[in-house]
């Protein structure tokens, strides 16, 4: 289900100016350990939600879940061990919105080294004391603001922006990091040269959001996504988030259309979302979930997981299904 090729493939080094491009590839540590993981599995669990999981611990609406990592360590440690008992074998950190943008609105912009260090401390020590098996991986969302000339962000600032996330989470001591939930192909570029600036060899895993009939809200394809994404550096690419499983399948057969060889990911949220009390609300259960997640595998997807919505009791079914299948 995925090439274990070391040939990085063309890139081209005029996308990212005074850039060294080049894919996790090169030996050390990390390359070995996310290797291992693909070589030893047809399919690989992620995680589920990790803001579900906090909002039904008593996180707030509009308070940042990423300050929970020094106010709530225990909690955001129950969480991370609630999926790796449940089968995941790449979970994610408590830092989606941890750069310096989305922080500030909570006068949080001088911790981002702090929060994110801390948020790769915590799950680095849960999966120890689960065995060690499963990686680590440092999630890094979307600015939080819109990229020049429709907003004002500028790509360099974007860039450096994301570096700075990506090297406190790399100090923390991530096994990879996972840029989630894009929608505009020049912010995601700029995500993965920030990572690649600070750690050129580390895993990268490249997801974005097709909620908009079969399009990123910004209007790019599956097709033209997996296309960039593979080609600026991504070791996998793939969907997450949306409007629930059936959409994502399409998308992964899309993907694999154009590119036979890409490792696929999917990372649905549970079902569609429904406004219960000022609240998000997803429906789809634990079986419905494990159900697709077979046709995500089917589809091509070689690393499957939840997003909104997802519990680890979500997980648990998929990686009990997928391990029957």
């Amino acid at each position: 289900m995925h090439s274990t090729s070391t040939d990085p493939g063309p890139v081209d080094a005029a996308l990212f100016p005074g850039v060294e491009v080049r894919r996790a590839v090169d030996g050390g540590a990390q390359s070995e350990a996310w290797r291992s993981l693909l070589d030893e599995h047809q399919v690989v669990i992620a995680d589920g939600a990790m803001g579900t999981m906090l909002f039904s611990a008593g996180l707030q609406f509009g308070d940042p879940p990423e300050a929970w990592n020094v106010s709530e360590p225990d909690l955001v440690r129950r969480i991370h061990r609630g999926y790796l008992e449940a089968g995941s074998q790449i979970v994610m950190t408590n830092t989606f919105g941890c750069n310096r943008l989305r922080l500030a609105l909570h006068g949080l912009d001088s911790r981002v080294a702090e929060l994110n260090q801390t948020a790769a401390i915590l799950l680095r020590a849960e999966v120890d004391a689960n065995g060690g098996d499963a990686l680590v991986a440092g999630d890094i969302g979307p600015s939080g603001a819109i990229m020049a000339p429709t907003g004002t962000l500028d790509y360099d600032d974007a860039a450096d922006l994301f570096a700075e996330q990506a090297e406190a989470l790399v100090a923390g001591g991530v096994d990879l990091i996972w840029i989630e939930t894009m929608s505009d192909l020049p912010e995601i570029k700029a995500a993965i040269q920030g990572v690649r600036r600070v750690a050129p060899g580390i895993p990268l895993i490249a997801t974005m959001t097709f909620d908009t009939r079969g399009r990123t809200m910004m209007g790019v394809t599956p097709e033209q996504a997996v296309i960039a994404l593979d080609a600026w550096g991504a070791d996998a690419v793939g969907g997450n988030c949306g409007n629930g499983p059936d959409e994502l399948v399409t998308v992964i057969e899309r993907m694999r259309a154009v590119a036979p060889n890409v490792q696929l990911v999917a990372k649905s949220n549970a079902g569609m979302p429904e406004l219960v009390d000022m609240r998000a609300v997803y429906k789809s259960e634990p079986a419905e979930m494990a159900a697709q997640a077979l046709a995500m595998r089917d589809a091509g997807a070689s690393i499957i997981g939840g997003c909104c919505g997802s519990t680890p009791d979500h997980l648990r079914a998929i990686a009990a299904e997928v391990s029957r299948g």
